[in-house]
């Protein structure tokens, strides 16, 4: 991975949340800004990072404990890095769908 900056805020701006028609009590986890590595033309350079942002609050209020906590970010960055590797969000629900609920592991994934 080159060029992507993982960042966190402490929750998304109700602007970006309209932006994106995601009304009350839905809300955002993360947001990956950018161009996928599909997308990429071969003179794709000398630009600013693509930008993972991880959302703490949402994630602390829809969370029981520190373990749930863990597991919301986990899933979360997965998921953001899917879209950075150009993976749809069909594509990306179905892979955290069988990893979180233990049907593959990571190996799995790696194609180890």
């Amino acid at each position: 991975m080159q060029n992507v900056a993982v960042v966190v805020e402490d929750a998304p701006a109700p602007e970006l949340l309209a932006e994106m028609d995601i009304a009350p009590p839905d809300t955002l986890y993360g947001l990956y800004q950018g161009v996928s590595l599909p997308e990429r033309e071969w003179g794709h350079g000398n630009v600013l990072p693509d930008r993972i942002t991880i959302y703490q609050q949402p994630i602390v209020d829809d969370s029981a404990n520190d373990d749930a906590i863990v597991r919301a970010i986990g899933e979360t960055v997965i998921h953001e890095f899917g879209h950075y590797f150009g993976l749809s969000e069909e594509e990306i629900e179905a892979i955290e769908a069988r990893y979180w609920r233990g049907e593959i592991d990571v190996d799995d994934l790696q194609g180890g």
